[in-house]
């Protein structure tokens, strides 16, 4: 049986003291369910002691039933001045009543001095007392050695005896913490494996920061020497530059070293949770992100995609359907024919429709479209190209009005005339958000009689670019638009010199990509992820 690696997920706390990020309760408990699915072993809700939210969360988590992971409370050592029984934030972390606790302490001397301004001594007794007083109260007592790295560096001595300290009170693992992000992977490699002989009695983890860009690759390594559990984020949310991203070191743990730890079969659910947790903490997407990014199994270069067409490991390390993401052929006026073969096999027996299509791109890119990150809008293109596309609706025309009021009330309104099946719909919407959130509205009013299954379609990003700067005023602009129903993303583009204009043409796409391929409502629910925004 493969070795175990225990994954440690502290999304809900240290990735949420990222900037932009903030979890309402109702959002942490969907990402507690998300990752329970996902199989991860161990989910830190977050600090009892710090803020009201975070008790009220470990109150109603409770009431979850969950199948794979252990709640943590997370922690600080005793207050100097206080014991463990009447220190007021030990004894928030009893009141959470998780199966699991976890705390912190200083490992650095300098911190210890400086920062908690207590004699060495002292800090070790806080340490091994916090911990024994703790472990009485809980199932399982972890420990994190903050800045273990750098207080190794500093004082080798002093930095294993607040080790000893946590493991003589009971702590079942040591958690060596590079809090400032700055050890480099054969530092961390070479200490981790100097502690898991120092202590083979007890878990050894390991929990990066990515200040230097080596959170992951410092996880591996404090793997590969002898680590069994890790600490990270989904995304690598976190602090400054963020933590240590789980959605590359679980995969590389599984696929790359051989170990165990979410399952194979719970790898292919990353690349959903992973755009869970984005669109919980109301952040974009990162495309080019390893494993779970929109680009990480995107191809535009044609001699890759003619490669790949005869062996796809040429240009792909593992096959994205293990870790559920999607192999994306990108178009453009570059492509040649794999390109739009891998894309579109009708074109496969029909080089003159190739010719075509390609033209067409090319006319179009000459205006400024760019279709390699509009893959909705291609596929639309093909279809017209090869005279197969129906269209469910025409937009006669459309006005948008944007006023703004002395007092800073802003108020954006559209008209749009629309025939749908055959019928004028005419019909006006308000936006609270801008005039393209009016637009969008508007649109959508007019079909829904019609086309109900639009009322799930969500427009979860918006990007504009300028394609001409030099023309000044006068320049065109490129919006693209990325849509979102149940599990499927897709994204479409417009251009005009009416950014207006330009954003209509990109939602139209859109509207007309939904009912392309979901021509009728569908009530199915698409995996975990539409269950738990159901719930939320």
């Amino acid at each position: 049986m493969a070795k175990h690696i225990d994954m440690y997920d502290t999304t809900l706390r240290d990735g949420s003291q990222g900037e932009g990020v903030s979890f309402s309760v109702a959002d942490k408990l969907d990402i507690t369910r998300e990752l329970d699915s996902l199989g991860i072993n161990y989910i830190e809700g977050g600090w009892p002691g710090s803020n009201p939210k975070d008790m009220d969360y470990f109150e109603a988590v409770r009431k979850l039933k969950l199948k794979n992971a252990k709640v943590t409370a997370f922690g600080s050592t005793r207050h100097a001045k206080n014991t463990p029984a009447n220190d007021p934030n030990i004894q928030k972390l009893v009141e959470a009543k998780t199966p699991v606790i976890i705390i912190f302490g200083k490992t650095w001397n300098m911190h210890v001095t400086d920062a908690l301004r207590v004699s060495l001594d002292k800090n070790l007794e806080m340490i091994n007392s916090s911990v024994k007083y703790l472990k009485k109260k809980t199932g399982e007592m972890f420990y994190d050695a903050e800045h273990f790295f750098d207080g190794y560096k500093a004082n080798p001595e002093y930095a294993m005896k607040t080790l000893e300290a946590a493991a003589d009170g009971g702590a079942e693992a040591l958690v060596l913490c590079d809090t400032n992000g700055g050890t480099m992977p054969l530092e961390v490699a070479k200490l981790t494996a100097e502690v898991v002989k120092r202590f083979p009695g007890l878990k050894v983890g390991i929990h990066p920061h990515n200040d230097s860009g080596m959170a992951a690759a410092n996880a591996v390594e404090a793997v590969r020497a002898g680590a069994t559990h890790v600490q990270g984020t989904i995304n690598g949310l976190g602090e400054r530059t963020g933590n240590a991203d789980l959605t590359q070191i679980i995969p590389a743990v599984e696929l790359k070293l051989g170990y165990s730890s979410i399952g194979k079969k719970n790898l292919q659910h990353l690349t959903e949770v992973s755009r869970f947790v984005y669109e919980a903490a109301n952040l974009p997407l990162r495309d080019n992100q390893p494993y779970v990014g929109r680009s990480a199994f995107a191809h535009k270069g044609g001699i890759h995609v003619s490669a790949m067409a005869r062996n796809q490991s040429t240009y792909e390390h593992i096959t994205p359907e293990t870790v559920g993401n999607e192999r994306r052929i990108l178009i453009s006026e570059l492509s040649g024919r794999s390109n739009l073969v891998a894309r579109s096999k009708k074109l496969r027996d029909n080089p003159e429709q190739m010719k075509n299509v390609l033209k067409r791109i090319m006319e179009l890119e000459n205006e400024g479209y760019c279709f390699e990150s509009a893959d909705a809008s291609f596929d639309l293109l093909v279809q017209k190209v090869l005279g197969e596309y129906e269209p469910r609706f025409n937009l006669d025309s459309f006005r948008v009005i944007s006023e703004s009021s002395k007092d800073g009330r802003r108020m954006s309104e559209a008209t749009v005339k629309v025939d749908v099946n055959g019928e004028m719909m005419h019909t006006v919407s308000e936006g609270d958000h801008g005039p393209v959130n009016a637009l969008d509205e508007a649109l959508r009013k007019a079909m829904l009689p019609k086309f109900p299954q639009l009322a799930e379609l969500r427009l979860v990003d918006y990007k504009v670019h300028i394609v001409n700067a030099q023309a000044a005023a006068e320049a065109r602009v490129r919006v693209v638009i990325e849509f979102a129903y149940q599990s499927e993303v897709w994204s479409t583009v417009g251009v005009s010199e009416n950014i207006i204009d330009a954003s209509c043409h990109a939602i139209v796409d859109s509207l007309e990509y939904m009912l392309y391929k979901y021509p009728s409502s569908s009530k199915k629910s698409v995996k975990r992820k539409a269950t738990a925004r159901a719930r939320r």
